[in-house]
């Protein structure tokens, strides 16, 4: 690939196939898996030995922060649901690297599972220097605003919003100043579709979480981002939409094309490192052109 591509034409277009909706997003049933950036991304040692919890890191825009992350020498703990060949192929990617390890399956939707996954993180490791907030469950598009039922909904906000005020709350007590969060929201909380309305009011959500909570925190020298990406090939589009909708994904974006997970890496890295010490309450729009407004 030229030094300089153009973006454009940079990230591959994968031929979008359905996934069904009783199963979560599985990167190993995608006819066209994600690139995470497996043969592109190259460290430079900016996270060396620091700690990272990674929610929803088995695939996705996930496995590419986890990667990034023990590329730059950080050791790595990532939880997922329950999608056990992606987690495993991440685990085996990142100790490949010559980092630590730990995975851990569970449903972030049970606030006594996001405290196993605290302690479990400062048992293994002894402290989190990054947390990113990065898990989510997305349903179905739906036709009705009515055909969002109440079990859906809340579902949604469980894994989305109220683990993050789990997870933090719950981890501050390990982390230290020089600490940083990164929650992930989507250019959903700005631009909804109707289709997935309870992911995109949670999303929404998070832009206001991460603000109010940057603000709190950075008193204690802990810094809040959060990454706001536009349309991303994941295991999530395949088994959220279907029909015209999942075929022409992303082309209706400014780049013409969804970006590949690996795109969205390099903007974790930044927030996770000194190179941002100066960046707080911030919503980095990784957006291909959609306005965040």
């Amino acid at each position: 690939m030229p030094r300089n591509p153009d973006p454009r034409h940079a990230g591959q277009k994968a031929p979008f196939n359905e996934q069904p909706q009783a199963h979560p997003g599985i990167e190993e049933r995608m006819q066209e898996a994600p690139d995470f950036g497996e043969d592109s991304y190259k460290g430079l040692g900016r996270l060396k030995d620091r700690v990272a919890l990674v929610t929803g890191g088995d695939s996705g825009i996930g496995r590419a922060v986890c990667l990034a992350f023990a590329r730059e020498g950080a050791d790595v703990a990532f939880a997922y649901l329950n999608e056990y060949e992606d987690a495993e192929k991440t685990r085996r990617l990142l100790e490949d690297e010559g980092r630590q390890v730990l995975a851990m399956a569970g449903d972030l939707a049970i606030e006594a599972h996001c405290r196993k996954l605290i302690e479990d993180t400062v048992k293994r490791f002894g402290r989190i220097d990054v947390l990113v907030n990065n898990a989510a469950f997305q349903g179905k598009e739906v036709e009705k605003f009515e055909e969002l039922d109440p079990e859906r909904v809340e579902r949604t906000f469980r894994v989305n919003i109220l683990a993050m005020f789990h997870l933090v709350r719950l981890a501050l007590p390990h982390m230290k100043p020089g600490s940083a969060i990164i929650n992930v929201a989507s250019v959903q909380a700005y631009q909804p579709s109707p289709g997935i309305l309870d992911y995109a009011s949670t999303k929404g959500a998070i832009v206001t979480f991460t603000k109010g909570l940057a603000q709190s925190l950075i008193e204690r020298g802990i810094r809040v981002n959060c990454v706001a990406p536009g349309p991303v090939w994941t295991p999530l589009i395949p088994q959220s939409f279907s029909g015209e909708h999942l075929k022409k994904f992303g082309e209706s974006n400014p780049m013409g094309r969804a970006a590949q997970p690996a795109e969205l890496a390099p903007s974790f890295v930044f927030l996770a490192s000194d190179e941002s010490r100066y960046v707080n309450g911030e919503i980095l729009g990784v957006t291909g052109g959609k306005v965040l407004a």
